[in-house]
């Protein structure tokens, strides 16, 4: 039975109503609503500081049908992801290892060999498809940005610079392509056209071919507090038991899933073509839709009480932060990832809080972080002006970050991070 009031309170305040990207129902209940935000990747170049920056609601949908938790879109894929993208995988040593300890359980528990071709769909710049060069391996990477895609090429990885989904998958079929295993690494989010771009693995497949997914849990973003990893370039979040009807609308069978540590809590499901039979199905399965029914994701409610949960949180960090400058204590950031612009829009927090923050990815250097202008340097900027505290915008990787700046330390510098509750690391 739904709490009806909670229903109501959820969704008065919008007028607007979408439809669901899977099964097209008309969305009623707000997931989480982080008021108005720019878009969480479009740094800002010095001559754009005095330019008008568009911003945009940053509110998120759950469908009542089939539970998919969804943004709106307000700039498309080409706007967002086109020629210069400015994430860069590869400057994260944990993701490279990731990658590469991937490439080696799949090569060996599918049989991948030369005779073998794997297909990436997202593939950046390279940082998994090198893994599998060494082995003879095939490797074609599928990137919409340009700039991502000459990174991958430089290391001798075939990319063919488009957006993937059904078209894009008929005509690679034509040319002779087939895929054995197919990977989407964190890219399931960041597509508006769901049903097309599922659609586009089944075509490309072979018919004893392996597709993975790799995707941020939604029950983690629950369970954690993570609202920063909302914003406008995911338009979708996945639980198990909704990932698992979309692929089954596409004829793909999920036979296997592991919960990873990776960005917070992820999932990699595996998935073949119905019907086949060829992967028995793990027991992993079952026990994951169990853990997801208990913690009442195949019901509206407990996605409706997440809202009130990041207000609260908000006013936690925002105490902190009121405190620690009272106090006279000077804060710098460390990384400009989305989930950060997502966090400091949201609470407001600029550089009357955060002096600067830094990245390694020179890419970012020079820039401004969107809606709050904060500066980015490179991270030598942290020894020369040594702050009291350092908060670590990427929280998912705070244990190599720690490791890489322990240097801090030094001058009685402590670390912080803020979700999914405000932590000092001494």
């Amino acid at each position: 039975m739904h709490n009806t009031g909670m229903l109501q309170a959820s969704s008065s305040t919008v007028a607007h109503r979408p439809h669901c990207r899977f099964c097209n129902a008309g969305l009623q209940h707000v997931f989480v609503d982080l008021g108005m935000s720019p878009m969480a990747n479009a740094y800002r170049s010095a001559s754009e500081q005095d330019r008008m920056e568009p911003f945009y609601p940053l509110r998120a949908w759950v469908c009542d049908q089939c539970l998919l938790v969804q943004l709106e879109e307000f700039e498309t894929p080409e706007q967002i992801f086109g020629t210069d993208y400015a994430y860069f995988s590869s400057y994260s040593e944990s993701w490279l290892d990731h990658a590469r300890r991937y490439v080696e359980s799949v090569s060996t528990r599918f049989g991948l060999g030369p005779q073998s071709r794997v297909v990436e769909v997202a593939c950046n710049d390279g940082y998994l498809l090198r893994w599998f060069l060494p082995r003879g391996i095939k490797v074609l990477g599928i990137e919409p940005a340009g700039n991502c895609a000459e990174a991958a090429r430089a290391q001798g990885i075939e990319v063919a610079v488009e957006f993937f989904g059904a078209r894009t998958a008929n005509d690679l079929k034509a040319r002779g392509y087939r895929a054995d295993l197919m990977v989407a690494n964190n890219v399931v989010a960041h597509v508006p056209d769901l049903n097309d771009f599922v659609e586009g693995f089944r075509i490309l497949l072979t018919p004893t071919g392996v597709v993975t997914f790799e995707f941020h849990h939604v029950l983690n973003l629950i369970r954690h507090n993570q609202f920063d990893t909302v914003y406008h370039e995911h338009f979708c979040y996945h639980s198990l038991s909704t990932f698992r009807q979309i692929l089954a609308h596409h004829g793909l069978q999920v036979f296997d899933v592991e919960e990873l540590p990776t960005h917070g809590g992820s999932l990699r499901v595996y998935a073949q073509p119905q019907g086949t039979g060829i992967q028995p199905v793990s027991t992993r399965v079952p026990a994951l839709l169990d853990v997801e029914r208990q913690a009442g994701l195949t019901g509206v409610d407990a996605y409706l009480a997440f809202g009130e949960r990041v207000k609260r949180m908000k006013r936690q960090l925002l105490r902190f932060l009121i405190d620690a400058k009272t106090a006279g204590k000077s804060i710098a950031a460390y990384g400009a990832p989305a989930k950060g612009n997502t966090l400091l829009n949201y609470a407001g927090v600029r550089n009357d809080f955060i002096d600067y923050t830094v990245d390694r990815n020179p890419h970012k250097q020079g820039m401004t972080l969107p809606g709050t202008q904060i500066p980015i340097h490179d991270p030598a900027k942290i020894f020369e002006t040594r702050p009291d505290y350092l908060l670590i915008l990427p929280w998912n990787l705070r244990d190599e970050i720690v490791a890489q700046m322990a240097g801090i330390r030094e001058w009685g510098g402590r670390f912080l991070v803020l979700i999914p509750e405000v932590e000092v690391i001494d």
